[in-house]
């Protein structure tokens, strides 16, 4: 059995069903090159690794849209981010109304709202930073409930 050197799919012709590459005898490699072996399970099954599924995840459409899909919804890791992503995503939405509450009682309150929504928009790029960067930020209020529900 042969693999695609290009996408690392199994390929019974001589061409990849998937990318379309020759996989003939001029572009077959030596039997000890890395594209003869098969790729690893976790590259091959889920279509990214970890640590960029866990960073898209905190965009709130992905994040659900993780959570139904096969291959993400079984991973501890990625169903955590989407959790937080999804649980700062309600935090956010919590805040803005009792700030606009409090803002329509105390005008001078209004000028504030845009630095807090700023401040949760650089909480997210930070998380999603770290996500890409392979660390595991838990958020003081809404991480132990995201862990809860992963």
């Amino acid at each position: 059995m042969a693999f695609c050197p290009n996408c690392g799919t199994s390929v019974d012709g001589r061409f990849c069903a998937k990318c379309g590459a020759s996989v003939g005898p001029d572009s077959a490699a030596p039997a000890g090159s890395p594209s003869s072996t098969p790729p690893p399970p976790g590259a091959a099954t889920s279509g990214m690794t970890d640590n960029v599924a866990g960073c898209l995840a905190y965009i709130p459409i992905v994040g659900i849209i993780f959570l139904l899909i096969e291959p993400y919804n079984r991973n501890k890791a990625i169903r955590f981010h989407a959790f937080q992503g999804l649980f700062l995503l309600a935090a956010t939405i919590a805040v803005s109304i009792v700030m606009s509450v409090i803002a329509s009682v105390i005008w001078g309150l209004v000028f504030l709202m845009p630095f807090i929504n700023l401040i949760f928009v650089g909480i997210w790029i930070f998380l999603m930073f770290k996500t890409y960067s392979g660390e595991r930020i838990v958020l003081p209020v809404i991480g132990p409930i995201a862990e809860k529900q992963a």
